[in-house]
């Protein structure tokens, strides 16, 4: 199944019999699963036919064009694209005919339980234990930052397994089931006003070592495909031109001329060619992708994101003078997604701030690059060989 024509005939068979005007959403997206139509570079059996990523498009086309459902992706996000991938790569047959369906037609939300108070930027200094009974891990710690905590289903989850060893090793990644009665979950309410991000504590959580993805100890391996997948799918989503923050910016420059000046104009081209080139470039990323997993470009790629977003929000503010101080809704709220172009420019500018702390801060993201990009020597570290429980916290 790695021809054109051949998902065309399969996408419009599933049309056929799941018309998207009569069938239930859940029900459809489903049967689209089912069908091999998910993700059609995935395995057969976990909603793909084992056919090129590059395909994908085909059969997105195609239902979009006849009105069907998507799974919407922007509410799932976490688990589409960090998840997904790691369960896919470490993941046993049992946990992956588990997991994957569900997670795929949002019928089970995922978070992330990576960062903590005194491990975010060096997150391998992480302190969440995990001790075995058994079959059986019992985890004790604190995570923050924690988006989507609060209607979470399942987490993905680093802890320490083994203090005895130096701190990029004896950590070991499971698959949290967010319904333990020792999860408590508290809201963060940031400067937008909302409490998008949580803190989580974990008291004598139980976790099956069934649930555990990659060798016990090698949990550092396993993050690092959930880290790269982040920062593409963060940094590299697929944009029409104009879309995103630009557009936004790009609509109120041509409705309102009176607002503009002769240093408004100079930046806004700047800024249109820059976010048109990071667009550009994405598209040249994920065709990569197509040839093989994610690698530290994309951490280029989202460190431009953050930028980007910070200079053009900053700008949208600045065009609008006086209005751009305005500030619709400070009513704190949970939400399930972020979206950054159905509210006011005074949101974009605040939210925009935390670009360039999530999915990796852009200091983290300029080593990642200046090393694995560039081959630059590495900074020197004091602490590689020294084991986790004797370090200064």
């Amino acid at each position: 199944m790695t021809d054109a024509a051949a998902l065309t005939a399969r996408t419009r068979k599933l049309l056929d019999e799941h018309p998207p005007a009569t069938t239930p959403r859940l029900d459809f997206l489903r049967a689209r699963f089912d069908a091999g139509l998910a993700w059609v570079h995935y395995p057969v059996g976990l909603g793909g036919l084992g056919a090129p990523r590059s395909l994908q498009a085909v059969v997105d086309a195609e239902l979009a064009s006849a009105g069907a459902p998507d799974n919407d992706p922007r509410r799932i996000g976490i688990g589409l694209g960090m998840a997904a991938p790691t369960v896919l790569q470490y993941g046993s047959e049992d946990v992956k005919q588990r997991f994957l369906k569900p997670l795929w037609t949002g019928e089970e939300v995922w978070c992330q339980l990576f960062s903590e108070p005194g491990a975010g930027s060096d997150l391998a200094a992480l302190g969440t234990r995990a001790v075995r009974e058994g079959d059986t891990w019992v985890v004790d710690g604190q995570k923050v930052w924690t988006s989507s905590a609060h209607t979470a289903r399942w987490a993905i989850l680093i802890a320490r397994t083994d203090p005895d060893l130096p701190k990029h090793r004896g950590i070991t990644y499971f698959i949290c089931d967010m319904t333990d009665p020792g999860v408590e979950v508290r809201p963060l309410r940031q400067i937008t006003g909302e409490a998008e991000f949580n803190e989580v504590f974990l008291t004598g959580v139980r976790i099956p070592d069934a649930h555990r993805l990659g060798e016990i100890g090698d949990g550092w391996r396993v993050a690092q495909t959930t880290l790269m997948n982040e920062r593409v799918s963060i940094g590299g989503g697929r944009l029409p031109r104009e879309g995103g923050m630009i557009g936004k910016v790009a609509e109120t420059w041509r409705a309102r001329p009176e607002l503009r000046t002769h240093d408004l104009h100079q930046r806004m081209l700047g800024l249109w060619v820059e976010a048109e080139v990071a667009r550009l470039t994405g598209e040249r990323l994920r065709q990569q992708l197509v040839a093989g997993q994610p690698g530290p470009e994309g951490s280029a790629m989202k460190l431009g994101f953050a930028r980007l977003n910070q200079e053009i929000s900053g700008l949208e503010v600045e065009l609008l003078g006086a209005e751009g101080l305005l500030y619709s809704d400070w009513t704190m709220v949970r939400p399930e997604l972020v979206d950054f172009t159905g509210r006011d420019a005074g949101y974009r500018y605040l939210r925009a701030k935390g670009n360039s702390i999530e999915g990796g801060t852009s200091e983290v993201l300029l080593n990642i690059v200046a090393e694995r990009v560039l081959g630059l020597p590495a900074e020197p570290r004091n602490d590689k060989d020294v084991p986790w429980k004797e370090l200064a916290r």
